[in-house]
């Protein structure tokens, strides 16, 4: 009986004694030995030498023994412990100090200084802050902690502000763009496309679209389109019985349009773009007075066109050839000396810079398109694709690949780069060209050109960037 006894006073204390020393931990999913150690104020080598028989690689759901440090360690505060959000134990004037708390951030949890948080709690001078320890907080420190939550509180209730957002029907006009549109409404295209899921794989003209933007943009864009009306039409005098006489002299003087109907033959190398513009219509009227030609424009096709009288008067003479000027038909380009020159094709237009900047903004609109080997449509564009696909949109046909994109047109210097001309590269090691982009922006010596590249699909780019300043090899000019 005695011997009994003994035993169970021994097994008691040893259990005693574990408890005081020891605290078990269960470990759970993402818990590796220094968060274990870091959750218990305890160092990493203390777990070890606690657990000679803990495997290497810990095991989910086992148990370890970690040194008890003298703290009063419950389920309730593992728990806390575990929590992603700290909270501050406001409790008469302490507060438990949390996971990722330093003193700091504990200052301005109180608004007090460090200072004196370290003279509330003197053992900081010469210890390091442990997660659990109890620190003293200021009286004051409290009461303008409460006062603070009371202030948020009531700061934080919210200001109810109704939506200004309006819902607006925009038409889409001729030459108008996504990006124009969604630039003019303050939107992004891919938000334009969003709002309308019809448009994205094309924008037909006449298409009423519906747009949700601000009522300052909307209010904007009615004074613009109001101003431009004006702008436009000819002011037409008030009729009133004191100005009877000024309405009939107005009458009087109302010129009918004088539209001609004319015959141009299609030259080589023109599109349906340059002569549209040539005759002041635009590319659909064009289509629309020529059926025939909607699917190709043969060369020596002869178009019926619909135009003003001075339109075609201005075309007459402009054509009409000059006796001495026999040379006159050669293209006066900008001196290139130094720079050599081909002599394939150059695509010439009447209104350059509105056709590159149309041309900018349509290869732009596909930002984000993923790259796709061979494509040519928004599903994916390779990088000769997209200039193929742009160049296309305005009747101008480009070749297939890079490299004989590369032969079109003549080079120019990088000091002479525009934007809508192309840019080449040799990338990977190749020693001949393999990649083209269209330049949007020169500044000081830097080119920016969208391209669609193998890894970010379509995107802007600059050949400041090491990889294109050390692969860049030509700028050709193509529009003239």
């Amino acid at each position: 009986m005695v011997v009994r006894l003994i035993i169970v006073l021994f097994f008691f204390s040893v259990g005693v004694f574990s408890q005081e020393k020891f605290i078990k931990h269960k470990i759970s999913k993402g818990e590796n030995l220094s968060v274990i150690a870091k959750k218990y104020g305890v160092k990493t080598k203390d777990i070890q030498d606690a657990n000679p028989q803990a495997p290497t690689i810990l095991k989910l759901n086992s148990v370890l023994l970690i040194p008890n440090t003298n703290k009063k360690v419950t389920a309730k505060k593992t728990e806390i412990l575990a929590s992603t959000t700290p909270r501050a134990t406001l409790n008469s004037d302490q507060h438990e100090v949390q996971q990722k708390e330093n003193l700091w951030v504990i200052s301005k949890k109180y608004n007090v200084s460090v200072d004196e948080l370290k003279k509330a709690n003197p053992s900081l001078e010469s210890e390091d802050l442990k997660i659990g320890q109890k620190l003293t907080i200021p009286s004051n420190a409290i009461a303008a902690s409460e006062k603070n939550t009371k202030k948020n509180q009531n700061l934080e209730k919210p200001e109810i502000i109704p939506s200004t957002d309006l819902e607006v029907l925009v038409e889409v006009k001729p030459k108008e763009t996504k990006y124009l549109i969604a630039k003019k409404y303050g939107i992004t295209v891919a938000e334009l496309e969003r709002q309308n899921p019809s448009i994205k794989r094309k924008l037909p003209v006449g298409y009423l679209l519906k747009i949700r933007t601000s009522k300052e943009k909307a209010n904007q864009e009615i004074k613009d389109t109001a101003l431009a009306s004006e702008t436009q039409i000819a002011q037409s005098p008030v009729l009133t019985s004191d100005n009877k006489a000024a309405t009939d002299e107005v009458k009087g003087e109302i010129i009918p349009a004088q539209n001609l109907e004319v015959l141009v033959e299609v030259q080589p190398k023109e599109t349906k773009y340059a002569i549209a513009k040539k005759y002041g219509i635009t590319v659909a009227e064009l289509e629309r007075q020529n059926p025939s030609i909607k699917a190709k424009l043969p060369v020596g096709y002869v178009l019926k066109i619909n135009t003003s009288k001075e339109k075609a008067d201005a075309v007459a003479l402009v054509a009409t050839p000059q006796i001495n000027d026999s040379l006159a038909g050669t293209p006066q380009v900008a001196d290139n000396s130094g720079v050599e020159k081909d002599t394939t094709t150059i695509f010439r237009v009447s209104n350059h810079s509105d056709l590159v900047n149309q041309l900018v903004m349509n290869a732009t609109e596909n930002i984000g398109t993923r790259y796709r080997s061979g494509g040519t449509t928004k599903a994916g564009f390779d990088c000769s694709g997209l200039m193929i696909c742009t160049f296309n949109n305005f009747d101008i046909k480009l070749p297939r690949s890079s490299i004989e994109q590369s032969r079109v047109g003549f080079k120019v210097g990088t000091e002479e780069a525009q934007k809508g001309d192309l840019i080449f590269f040799r990338t990977n090691g190749r020693r001949q060209i393999n990649h083209v982009g269209m330049v949007v922006e020169v500044a000081d010596g830097e080119i920016k050109f969208v391209h669609s590249s193998t890894h970010g699909g379509v995107i802007i780019s600059s050949t400041k960037e090491p990889y294109y300043q050390r692969t860049f090899t030509q700028v050709n000019r193509i529009l003239q």
